[in-house]
């Protein structure tokens, strides 16, 4: 039998005080911490593994890549002062900005000397084998609709108030992996992420390939085996998450904002959602794009999501500088991280610290109906557009 590559989760009881010396009296037992390995592991290594009880997941590693624009061109002139996503979303009226807090964009990195990114400390890792800075625009293009200031008089952020942001590049030309994500999920919440932003899925269809390639393999059994590997890495990725969402209740809290995906095309057919967006706990992202009368669901979105943000057509920064314009669920997501920034500041201004559970609670709730074409369905948009809090 062939050693593979596996993640694994294990979970091991953290050192802090007592839950009620730090006045969080009744949250239950403190939290632990959770280790990430990857490693080469025979079927006697997995089977041992699987009946330790502190392991959370085991699943093997898979290819990671960018959710491609469907669209990307350059800016020829603007009209407004304010892109469209980011008044369909109110931000254009909340009083919060996003100050005090800090999001994560996990993506192909970013160009850091962007005159959007212009008083913001970014914390920046590379988890990829190339340079540090963002070579293909993919992440500075959401960065910038995350938190980036004004841009020859246009505003493209969401929340431009954030001072402090993580960069983690995950992704290069030859894409990413399952490994390297959730390695950068832990080290963003680690580093204080109260938003952590992805517009990223598995590479599915490549890794079957692989399967053919490089263990001269039938398509039949390499998809079947590709299957397997799928469903643990939703499952890998949702153990993820629930950590996560555990750490909130005695940290600053954090939610985990994904990509839907791109793979639809309607009205023939329509894709569910993609890991690491499928992970229970994790909030997919559907795209939005204007038309006649309301907000339609973009013809590329997946479905099975659970909220829905501006998509198609956004300007946002473009590395070397300037603005482009793109398309995609990576482009509604960082308008929905954005918006749980917001939501964020509310937040902590009114108690002090973000928790978890409602950060993810005001983020879903805000989603509204109102403004997409009527018939507009659930499993396409979620709970609808999310909203910024107005005050």
């Amino acid at each position: 039998m062939v050693d593979k590559k596996y993640v694994v989760l294990r979970s091991r009881a953290a050192v802090v005080p007592a839950a009620e010396n730090l006045g969080l009296e009744g949250l239950g037992p403190e939290p632990s911490t959770l280790e990430i390995d990857e490693a080469e592991l025979s079927l006697a290594e997995r089977n041992d593994l699987r009946r330790d009880p502190r392991t959370r997941a085991v699943a093997e590693s898979m290819p990671m890549k960018l959710i491609a624009p469907t669209e990307s061109e350059p800016v020829t002139a603007m009209a407004d002062s304010v892109t469209w996503g980011v008044k369909a979303v109110g931000a254009d009226e909340s009083s919060f900005s996003g100050d005090g807090i800090t999001v994560a964009v996990l993506d192909t990195g970013i160009d850091p000397n962007h005159p959007a990114f212009g008083g913001v400390t970014l914390a920046r890792r590379n988890f990829t084998d190339e340079g540090d800075d963002d070579l293909n625009g993919h992440g500075t293009h959401c960065a910038g609709t995350i938190f980036g200031r004004e841009v020859d008089g246009l505003r493209i952020g969401v929340a431009p108030g954030i001072r402090r942001a993580l960069i983690g590049k995950v992704l290069g030309a030859g894409g990413g992996s399952s490994a390297s994500i959730a390695r950068a999920i832990q080290w963003a919440v680690n580093e204080g992420a109260h938003v952590v932003s992805m517009s990223l899925g598995i590479d599915f269809p490549g890794f079957v390939q692989r399967l053919v390639e490089e263990r001269n393999m039938r398509i039949e059994p390499a998809t079947s085996l590709a299957l397997e590997a799928y469903r643990a890495n939703i499952n890998l990725f949702s153990e993820l998450a629930s950590f996560v969402r555990a750490q909130g209740a005695f940290n600053q809290g954090s939610v985990i904002i994904a990509a839907s995906g791109n793979e639809s095309d309607r009205p023939d057919f329509e894709i569910a959602v993609a890991p690491p967006a499928a992970g229970t706990g994790v909030i997919a992202v559907g795209a939005l794009g204007e038309a006649a009368g309301g907000l339609r669901v973009a013809d590329f979105s997946n479905s099975q999501v659970n909220v829905s943000g501006p998509g198609v057509r956004i300007v946002s920064a473009k590395a070397g500088g300037g603005l482009r314009i793109m398309s995609g669920t990576s482009m509604a997501t960082p308008h929905i991280a954005g918006v749980a920034s917001l939501w964020a500041h509310k937040l902590l201004a009114e108690n002090g610290r973000v928790d978890s559970e409602t950060l993810t609670a005001k983020l879903i709730a805000s989603g509204q109906m109102g403004p997409l074409l009527a018939g507009s369905e659930e499993e396409d948009v979620g709970t609808g557009i999310c909203q910024a809090p107005r005050n």
